[in-house]
Formats: structure tokens, sequence, C-alpha cells
């Protein structure tokens, strides 16, 4: 891969990697089984088994939050990782920065991710969290798949959809604001024809 592609493929799958860590690793080893790139071998090794318990833990409402919560100090640095062992044959300070850019991707993907999922436990029913969970793992294995394939346009793709995560997070964060502003109120007296009553 030329350096451009190298910046491609570290850009889509950190993104891919803030969405769904196991599926992206385990996406990539199979693409690495083909030949197609180069992963640590540690990561090969518990990538299907992680998939799979990540796969039924994110479904599973309020238990995805906790999930999430556990993998913000898991999937940026594990994309970090990814990045680092991509670039193997580049000087040390080139892998570093590739890390460093794909730990701030998977970092702005995740929080994305998990404010998403927040927001859609405040509601009862469990469909939209099966549902976001099922896109995301989709999305991730064919953000993968892409950046192996066509790495410079997932690249650029990449960029926009970082643009989106910061978006969503600022709009989710204000959302919850003023929800917990509304919990912390007062409650607002009502007034009535006998007088002013505590609602």
């Amino acid at each position: 891969m030329s350096p451009l592609e190298m910046l491609g493929w570290t850009l889509g799958t950190s993104f891919a990697s803030g969405l769904n860590l196991y599926a992206t690793v385990a996406a990539a080893g199979l693409l690495q089984h083909f030949g197609v790139v180069q992963l640590p071998p540690s990561l090969q090794l518990i990538a299907l088994v992680l998939f799979v318990v990540e796969f039924v833990a994110d479904k599973v409402p309020v238990v995805d939050s906790a999930w999430d919560a556990v993998h913000t100090f898991i999937r940026p640095p594990a994309a970090a990782l990814i990045a680092y062992g991509a670039f193997a044959d580049v000087p040390e300070g080139w892998k570093l920065g590739a890390a460093l850019l794909a730990g701030s991707v998977a970092f702005t993907s995740h929080g994305a991710k998990a404010t998403t999922r927040a927001a859609a436990n405040t509601s009862p029913e469990p469909f939209s969290n099966w549902i976001l969970s099922t896109v995301e793992d989709v999305f991730a294995v064919g953000l993968t798949w892409m950046a192996a394939e066509h790495p410079v346009i997932t690249g650029a793709i990449v960029v926009v959809l970082v643009i989106v995560c910061v978006l969503v997070i600022w709009k989710l964060f204000s959302f919850f604001k003023r929800a917990i502003g509304r919990m912390r109120a007062p409650p607002v007296p009502e007034v009535t024809g006998g007088g002013v009553h505590s609602g």
C-alpha cells in the first residue's frame, strides 16, 4: 500500500473499531488470511471470541451502555495498536503519529455510539438497541472491507463521518444536559381556584 492508502486503511479501521472493535479485528483477520493486511498476532487470537461476547452484550439495553463505558478504555487504544502494527515498515515517528490518529478517530466514533445508545436507553422498548447494534456490526465489517479494498475513498468518507460524529455528540450532550436540568428543577406549583398547590 502507498502512504495515502495506508492512511485510508487506518482511518477506516479506526472508525470501525470505535463502533465494534472485535468485529473490526475479526474482519481484518479474515482479510489478513487472504493477504490483504497484516495484524499483530495477539489481536487475531481473541477477536472472534470477543466478537461473539460483544454481539450479545451490545444488544441488551443498559448492559450495552455499561459495555460501552468499559470499552472507552479499550477501543481507542486497540485502534492505535492496529495502526501501529499496520505501519510496521515506516519510521517510528510515523508509526506513533498513525497510532495517535487512529486512537482519536476511534474515540470519536465510540463517543458517538455511546451517547446514541444512552439516548436510545431512555426508551423502554429493546428494539432500538437491537437495530442500532446490528447496523453498527454490519457497518464496522463493511467499513473494514472498504478500507482494505478502497482505502483512499474510505479515508475521505471517514473524514465526513468524524465531523458527523462530533455533531451527534454535541447535540446529544445538549439533550442530556436539558434532561438532567428538568429532573433537578423543583416542581412548579399549580394554581387552582382554591389556592396554590405544589405539583
